[in-house]
């Protein structure tokens, strides 16, 4: 599949980027993944789990920290687990006081940012961490692409399964219980599998990123789509043609690969909020 996905891209985009290795695999991981942020991105923004999916990417520095302690050399594995730990004790959280679920994520972030950071910068150690606040998406391998793939296939089958109930549980939580959907299981898995991805995609994209990722194609759809369709549609486009201009941008300008798709994200953005309003008063005009 690497391979020829390699002769793809020389005989497809023959520029000088094209003819690295790390940009290819780069390319590839964008394709593969971008799609993934999009899709669960549009339930991140109907739901209003901006801020939740911010307090999962931070929850990684607590992952590693606890990693560390255990004497784990790699730690993906106690990422996932503290931040499918936190995703179930969110939901379960919520119920349990009166308190806004803003106010409650507010919590939860300064503990897990507090205790990474303070396991983690022990005798001055934290600098060999930060490579986790920023990502490197260049240094993706074939290995950690198959992986990618697999979680395409995993989110798209999940999607099919669940997509329907999740998003008329978005729409009317109570509708959706009139209609026997288990709401607090659907959200429970639905969060597990946020937590899974946005943990393994810390590497590529990095802690301080990751919410911008989710969050900005699907912001952007939203703004003037006005179906399911058009809305996830729209954000795939967003988020695939944001990653891969952005990743192209960054080669030429010498700047980081993440940020650099992020600023790309920021400015369809704009442009959807503007050909929204557009929109608004074309429509107006004709009534």
């Amino acid at each position: 599949m690497i391979e020829t996905w390699y002769k793809l891209v020389d005989v497809l985009l023959p520029f000088d980027w094209g003819h690295y290795i790390f940009m290819k695999n780069a390319l590839l991981a964008i394709v593969i993944i971008t799609p993934i942020y999009a899709v669960l991105g549009t339930m991140v923004v109907s739901n209003r789990m901006a801020f939740f999916t911010d307090v999962l990417g931070h929850s990684a520095l607590a992952g590693i920290g606890i990693g560390v302690l255990c004497g784990i050399h790699d730690p993906t594995w106690p990422m996932i687990l503290m931040a499918v730990f936190l995703a179930i004790l969110v939901n379960i959280f919520k119920g349990l006081t009166r308190t806004s679920t803003d106010t409650v994520l507010g919590v939860f972030l300064a503990f897990m940012v507090a205790l990474g950071i303070t396991i983690l910068s022990r005798q001055g150690g934290f600098v060999k961490y930060t490579k986790y606040l920023i990502g490197d998406i260049l240094a993706v391998t074939p290995a950690e692409i198959n992986w990618l793939a697999v979680i395409f296939f995993f989110v798209l089958v999940y999607w099919c399964i669940a997509g329907n109930a999740l998003i008329l549980t978005s729409v009317n939580s109570s509708l959706a219980r009139s209609r026997r959907i288990k709401v607090f299981l659907l959200e429970t898995t639905f969060t597990i599998l946020l937590a899974v991805i946005v943990m393994l995609s810390i590497r590529l994209v990095g802690v301080l990123i990751i919410n911008s990722l989710l969050v900005l194609p699907a912001a952007a759809s939203r703004n003037f789509a006005r179906d399911t369709r058009a809305y996830t549609f729209w954000a795939v486009v967003f988020s695939l043609v944001s990653g891969i201009t952005g990743l192209i941008a960054s080669y030429y300008w010498g700047t980081a690969s993440g940020a650099t798709i992020v600023l790309f994200s920021a400015g369809c953005y704009v442009i959807s909020v503007l050909a929204g309003r557009l929109t608004t008063k074309l429509v107006n005009t004709n009534v």
